[in-house]
C-alpha cells in the first residue's frame, strides 16, 4: 500500500467504496488522515465497518469540516449530471480529487523522480500497460502495474526511484486528476467512447489530453484526428514528444509499424527496431501501435534493438484481446471480448479472414456501421443479445446471418459451420462491438465463457 499523508491531520470526505474507493480510503487513514466515507451499498458500508473505517452518511455532514472529497471514479463528476456529493463539496469550497490525483502528490512529496509511465486511450492501453511492464522488466527493473487495469495504484508499493509504476487511467481516472504529471505520458488514440459521462467529444478528448500535458515525455499516437491535434499543441509549446503511429501518419521523430515491423524515425533516417511478424500476441496494426508506444516509454532503453526485440517475441498478451483460445482441426477459435465497441472490433477484423464472427450484446453509439468496409472479411455472422435485430440490419445481405441469442447456441454452431466449410484457416472470433450487460456482468465473463465453450469443443473426442 501506499499511505497518503498529504491529508496528514486533515479530515476528508470519502465517497464510493468499490475496488479502489475502499483502498483509498485506508491509504488516507494509514497516512494520518481523518477520514469519513460513505456508500449507497449496505454491503459495502459493511465491509468498511468491519477494516475499522469510519461511516457517516455524507448526505448530513458539514462538508465545512473537510479538505476534500475523494470520488470513485465511477460516480458521475459532470455528466449526465454531478453527483451530489460533488454538489456539496463545491457549495463547501473544496476539491473533488480520485485516488490517481493522490498517488501524484504522494510521490511529489516522497520521490518526485520516482519512474511514474501513465498510459490511457480508447482503445489498447490495458495491453499497451502490459507491454509497458514486461519490457521494463526485460531490462531487470522491478514494476508496480496497476490503475484501470486491475490493482488499485494505492494498493501499490509507494513511489521509489529503484522501481516503475506503470499506471494505467481511464477518463474518468484523469478527469479526477488535475495535476496528473507522469514521467512518461502515453496517449494512443481517441475515438467515440463514454460520451455519456463527458458530454462531448470535445470534452473528452480534451480529458484524455491531460494525461500527457505535464509529462516529463509525451507519447503520442497520430493517427486520428483529435490526437493528432494534441501532438501539435505539444509539439508547438516545445514540449519532449514521441509521436507513434501504425496508419502510415508522417512522423519524422518517433516509432511507426509499417509491413509488419518497427521503425525509429529521426528526421530523414529510418531504423529498424524488430520485427512483430509471427508474434501471436501482437498480431494487427493496432498492437503494431501499442508495441511502438512501449518501446517510446522505455526512453533511451529503447535504442537496444536486440533486448527489446527479445522483449516483444515474449510478450504473453492479455486475456480477452485477440486471445488465441486453440484450434480443433483447422478451426482457430479466438476471444476478444474485450472489443466493447465498433472501433476496437475493427482491429479484430482486420487482424483475420475467412471469418466466423459471433457479435452482439448491448450497442453503443453509431452500432456497427463504421465496419461496413471489412465486410468482405466476414463469412458468416452469429448475433447474440439485444443489438440482434439491428445488427442484422445494418449487416443486409452483405454474409448469411445466424439469430442465435446467447453465447452457448452461437459458439458450437459457428465452429460446425468453420470446420465444414472449403475455406482455408477459418477463424471463429468473437469481437461482439457491444458492451456485455445485456447477459455478463463484464467482458471477463463474457470471454471467460466463450472459451469455455471453445476449449469444450476443442478437447471433444
Amino acid at each position: 500500500m501506499t499511505p497518503v499523508t498529504v491529508f496528514a491531520g486533515q479530515s476528508v470526505a470519502v465517497f464510493g467504496l468499490g475496488g479502489s474507493g475502499f483502498v483509498t480510503a485506508q491509504a488516507l487513514v494509514a497516512g494520518g488522515a481523518h477520514v469519513n466515507v460513505w456508500d449507497d451499498n449496505e454491503h459495502a458500508r459493511e465491509k468498511a465497518r468491519a477494516a475499522g473505517l469510519r461511516i457517516e452518511n455524507l448526505a448530513g455532514a458539514d462538508w465545512r469540516s473537510f479538505s476534500a472529497l475523494v470520488l470513485s471514479p465511477g460516480v458521475p463528476l459532470t455528466h449526465p449530471a454531478p453527483h451530489w456529493t460533488v454538489l456539496k463539496a463545491k457549495e463547501a469550497g473544496i476539491e473533488v480529487i480520485g485516488d490517481i490525483e493522490l498517488f501524484c502528490r504522494e510521490r511529489r512529496r516522497i520521490a518526485p523522480g520516482a519512474p511514474f509511465v501513465a498510459i490511457t486511450g480508447t482503445n489498447g492501453k490495458s495491453t499497451t500497460t502490459a507491454l509497458v511492464a514486461h519490457l521494463f522488466r526485460t531490462f531487470g527493473f522491478p514494476v508496480e502495474v496497476g490503475g484501470n487495469i486491475g490493482t488499485p495504484i494505492l494498493a501499490l508499493a509507494p513511489p521509489d526511484e529503484s522501481r516503475v509504476h506503470i499506471i494505467e487511467c481511464s477518463s474518468y481516472q484523469i478527469d479526477l486528476a488535475p495535476s496528473l504529471d507522469p514521467s512518461v505520458g502515453i496517449l494512443l488514440n481517441v475515438t467515440p467512447d463514454h460520451l455519456d459521462r463527458h458530454g462531448t467529444m470535445e470534452n473528452y478528448a480534451a480529458i484524455k489530453a491531460r494525461l500527457v500535458h505535464a509529462a516529463d515525455l509525451a507519447v503520442v499516437g497520430v493517427d486520428d484526428a483529435f490526437t493528432r491535434a494534441i501532438a501539435a499543441e505539444l509539439r508547438g509549446a516545445g514540449r519532449n514528444l514521441t509521436e507513434i503511429s501504425a496508419a502510415g501518419a508522417a512522423v519524422d521523430d518517433g516509432i511507426v509499424f509499417e509491413d509488419g515491423r518497427l521503425y525509429r524515425r529521426a528526421g530523414a533516417s529510418s531504423a529498424l527496431i524488430a520485427d512483430l511478424a509471427g508474434i501471436a500476441s501482437l498480431r494487427g496494426a493496432h498492437n503494431g501501435q501499442n508495441a511502438a508506444a512501449a518501446v517510446a516509454a522505455l526512453g533511451p532503453l529503447g535504442l537496444d534493438s536486440a533486448r527489446v526485440a527479445k522483449g516483444l517475441a515474449s510478450f504473453p498478451g492479455l486475456a480477452h484481446r485477440l486471445e488465441e483460445v486453440g484450434r480443433r482441426g483447422k478451426v482457430l477459435f479466438v476471444n476478444d471480448s474485450k472489443a466493447t465497441n465498433a472501433d476496437a472490433a475493427e482491429k479484430a477484423l482486420l487482424s483475420f479472414k475467412n471469418i466466423f464472427w459471433i457479435l452482439g450484446g448491448r450497442a453503443k453509439q453509431g452500432g456497427i456501421e463504421p465496419l461496413r468496409p471489412l465486410f468482405d472479411r466476414i463469412v458468416k455472422a452469429y448475433l447474440i443479445g439485444e443489438a440482434s435485430e439491428a445488427f442484422a440490419k445494418t449487416i443486409g445481405g452483405a454474409f448469411p446471418v445466424a439469430f442465435c441469442e446467447t453465447l452457448e447456441s452461437a459458439v458450437p454452431k459457428a465452429a460446425i459451420d468453420a470446420g465444414a466449410s472449403a475455406i482455408p484457416d477459418p477463424v471463429v472470433l468473437l469481437s461482439p462491438a457491444c458492451a456485455s450487460f445485456d447477459h455478463f456482468p463484464d467482458f471477463e465473463k463474457r470471454g471467460d465463457r466463450f472459451r469455455d465453450l471453445a476449449k469444450a469443443l476443442i478437447e471433444a473426442p
